[in-house]
């Protein structure tokens, strides 16, 4: 099966930008219009995208809600938007808005109820971020380290009838350094839902890196990737076809 790559559009501030290990003061901005970078992805044929509200992440309430609608309106693919959603009247909002999947991040850790009450009420539109510092899920924008192992959480997850996995490692997004194959392939192998890998992607080796993984592990499903698509480190047909060829 093909791996799904995602082009991520990180918001602050309306504006598309790139942190470094999700520090909100080390942001370089890409893109002032975000509506136009998701046409730009679109027509270099990604089939879906990757959206953050990096400051509604920190504020724990969607922030960046008009760059996120005008994104919807320039793009048919699917949006997959993650940052400050914290309940289920959110979480409906922005599906009705024509949101593909809502990604829960802080509160799947704080609040895993909500997870499994939205998951029912929404299947297959609910996606849950596990962001993992040395291994231990870390919430509130990254701001914050739990005591909870990434791979036990995406454990409880099993049986809550959620749509996939994001696992990020903080240290490595923003960075270019690759990804952390080896602890998001051991996560991926403890359950069966898909995963998607994100944080660190540096160039096609990671992509062919992940599809071999992904011979090992089936249910690895895909990747994020931000930086190196706006540096020009990977081109996007190659790329798109790497992808494909698992």
């Amino acid at each position: 099966m093909a791996l799904t790559l995602y082009p991520a559009i990180d918001l602050k501030d309306g504006a598309c930008v790139r942190l470094r290990r999700g520090e909100m003061d080390e942001a370089t901005i890409y893109a002032e219009d975000p509506a136009a970078q998701a046409r730009a992805f679109e027509a270099a044929g990604f089939a879906a995208l990757h959206v953050v509200d990096l400051n509604g992440a920190f504020a724990g309430r969607p922030v960046n809600g008009a760059a996120v609608r005008a994104i919807l309106a320039a793009v048919a693919m699917p949006v997959q938007l993650g940052g400050g959603i914290r309940d289920m009247a959110g979480i409906a909002a922005w599906i009705e808005l024509g949101i593909s999947r809502v990604i829960l991040g802080s509160a799947a850790v704080k609040n895993p109820g909500l997870v499994r009450e939205a998951a029912a009420a929404f299947p297959g539109r609910i996606v849950v971020g596990i962001d993992a510092r040395d291994g231990m899920v870390a919430t509130e924008g990254w701001a914050e380290t739990s005591s909870l192992p990434a791979t036990e959480m995406a454990m409880r997850l099993q049986d809550a009838g959620i749509a996939a996995i994001i696992h990020t490692d903080i240290a490595r997004d923003g960075m270019l350094q690759g990804l952390n194959l080896d602890a998001t392939e051991a996560l991926a192998a403890t359950i069966t839902i898909p995963v998607i890998a994100s944080g660190g992607v540096a160039g096609i080796e990671d992509i062919r890196n992940l599809r071999a993984a992904a011979g090992r592990t089936p249910n690895l499903a895909g990747t994020i990737i931000g930086r190196a698509l706006y540096d020009g480190r990977i081109n996007p047909q190659a790329a798109l076809a790497e992808a494909a060829s698992c």
